[in-house]
């Protein structure tokens, strides 16, 4: 039986200190190999590159007006603007792009602050504000953090499933944004 076959309701287990949810998925359903690789995926919302990044970030106060006018522009977009190219090459982007490369099995990373909007990233996002979707409310709970582990999807760009894994990023043990980990599967599998 394939992953993706094994879709079922949402469970939550204790990781740490921050529960994990497995949106779609029970949790004797997700892949064992995924399982093991949680705790260093939470870790990774510790990387004090990301945590300044974050901080900064959330230090503008950006209105969510101005998130959202953003994000309908980034979404109308069909290239690379100006804006997208330095959330891909900024310091965190490229301390991203680090982790990313760091396992085979990791592909497409962002950085959220504590509205959801993109701090950081790998490749383009298909839009600039997360907050509205479960990946960053789950993960972030409005400061609370959590592991929010999502359904597998097909991705087109990777031709493979990946699961996305968000993680809060942490200060001071409090959540102020979130990261969210494509993993793939089939790479994650071949890892072990």
């Amino acid at each position: 039986m394939t992953i993706v076959n094994k879709l079922l309701k949402t469970s939550a287990v204790i990781l740490g200190s921050f529960v994990v949810s497995y949106a779609g998925l029970a949790v004797a359903e997700v892949p064992a190999a995924l399982n093991k690789q949680l705790p260093e995926l939470q870790k990774l919302g510790e990387n004090p590159v990301l945590v300044a990044a974050v901080k900064a970030q959330n230090a503008k106060g950006t209105s969510l007006a101005d998130i959202k006018k953003r994000d309908a522009e980034w979404m109308a977009k069909t290239g690379v603007d100006d804006g997208m190219k330095a959330l891909m090459e900024n310091e965190p982007a490229k301390e991203l792009a680090k982790i990313e490369g760091s396992q085979p099995f990791y592909f497409e990373l962002f950085l959220m602050d504590n509205q959801g909007a993109n701090v950081a990233m790998t490749n383009k996002t298909s839009d600039y504000w997360q907050g509205d979707e479960d990946k960053f409310k789950s993960a972030y709970k409005d400061g609370a953090g959590a592991v929010f582990v999502a359904e597998p999807e097909f991705d087109d760009s990777a031709k493979a499933y990946l699961i996305q894994v968000s993680v809060p990023v942490v200060d001071g043990g409090k959540a102020i944004g979130a990261l969210t980990i494509g993993v793939n599967l089939d790479e994650l599998e071949a890892a072990q």
